[in-house]
């Protein structure tokens, strides 16, 4: 008996040689996997590069805000021509309905509907007070652009009415008129006078101070030249009120 011990299911053989229990084992190089070669990647005809899109993309954007500004425009002006707009008042003519520096709300579409009446606070225009601002181009492509002076009056007549004032009362269709907001009565007469079709009288609640109706340079205006209601006063804020 010997102390040398082999594994079990071992042949000495296995020591020294390459056989095992089912014979010699051939031993084989293992080669390495070669990689498969990527195939090369060219822009296909027909398709942006990401750079063009990115350029497209920023012109789409600008284009995108230009529109979105030019919209706003239309809708501003269409907001201030057919509904309202604010409106500061300049001068003393109409004291103490309103008062000079005060802002007041105009609204459109009563005058557009034609509901005019006596009493009624507007804005209005006057006869040849406009202020043409002239754009040079060249003289073939000048711009004017024509500004309206804008006043505030009292609407007191309408077309077919008749209209006086005499010792500072106003008389329409031979009528007086009671008017306990003027605290400046009229210093001169205005001879009766009747209006014609599409006239109307305006004068100012400062019946001693106010450039008017009553002038041979201004006289009845026509419907036309009516913008919109004063209805209210916006500012200043501690003087926030209705106009009546």
């Amino acid at each position: 008996m010997t102390d040398q011990m082999t594994p079990t299911g071992a042949s000495p053989e296995d020591e020294s040689g390459n056989q095992s229990e089912y014979g010699p084992v051939d031993s084989f190089p293992l080669k390495k996997e070669e990689a498969p070669e990527a195939d090369e990647i060219t822009p296909k005809k027909g398709k942006k590069t990401k750079k063009e899109k990115q350029k497209k993309t920023l012109g789409q954007e600008i284009l995108s805000w230009v529109g979105t500004l030019l919209m706003a425009v239309v809708i501003a002006m269409a907001i201030r021509a057919l509904l309202f707009e604010p409106i500061r008042v300049d001068g003393e003519s109409m004291i103490n309905t309103l008062q000079n520096g005060e802002i007041v709300l105009v609204t459109k579409p009563n005058v557009l509907l034609g509901k005019l009446n006596r009493g009624d606070v507007i804005i209005c225009r006057f006869p040849n007070r406009n202020k043409v601002n002239r754009i040079m181009l060249g003289a073939p492509l000048d711009i004017n652009l024509v500004g309206h002076e804008l006043f505030v009056k009292r609407l007191v007549a309408l077309p077919g009415d008749s209209v006086a004032v005499l010792s500072g009362k106003l008389y329409v269709n031979d009528a007086l008129v009671e008017e306990d907001f003027v605290d400046y009565p009229s210093r001169s007469d205005y001879p009766r006078r009747v209006l014609e079709e599409n006239e109307y009288m305006v004068m100012g609640d400062n019946r001693a101070s106010s450039h008017d109706g009553r002038a041979r340079d201004v006289g009845p205006i026509t419907k036309d030249m009516i913008v919109g209601h004063a209805t209210f006063v916006l500012f200043p804020f501690s003087r926030m009120r209705p106009v009546n």
